[in-house]
């Protein structure tokens, strides 16, 4: 979701590439219907790991800054970028997998990420346009 929701943001003011501790799954399909309810398409976003990152040859060390979400990929940003000049921040962004039982009460956390996101971004750079491209 950040990495859908910064590129809609800032288009092509910055580079965004998003990676996590894993990849063995496709893109959440409750993360696909919050993000298109602000206007961000996911549905061909596939997951990257770290490891598959600098397997596919992108460079950690030719970013300037990581946004960890988790954790977990706090620590492997931290352990990854440790002899590099990148800086790490840590956002505790709340993780919507497993949370709740019916359909409504997913998607309500899901929103919730997405929205912890969205105004994470708003407040640590300006907003170029809005989530509707306004």
């Amino acid at each position: 979701m950040a990495e859908g929701i910064m590129k809609k943001l800032y288009g092509t003011d910055c580079y965004v590439q998003s990676a996590g501790v894993f990849n063995d799954r496709d893109i959440d399909g409750f993360a696909v219907s919050v993000c298109e309810e602000i206007g961000v398409e996911l549905s061909r976003h596939r997951s990257r790991s770290f490891d598959e990152m600098e397997d596919w040859g992108d460079d950690l060390g030719s970013f300037d800054l990581v946004i960890a979400l988790s954790p977990a990929s706090q620590r492997r940003a931290l352990e990854l970028t440790r002899t590099r000049h990148v800086d790490v921040e840590y956002w505790p962004i709340l993780d919507p997998t497993g949370l709740g039982e019916r359909r409504d009460d997913k998607l309500r956390s899901y929103r919730e990420s997405r929205d912890q996101i969205l105004k994470r971004l708003e407040n640590r750079w300006e907003r170029a346009t809005g989530p509707n491209g306004s």
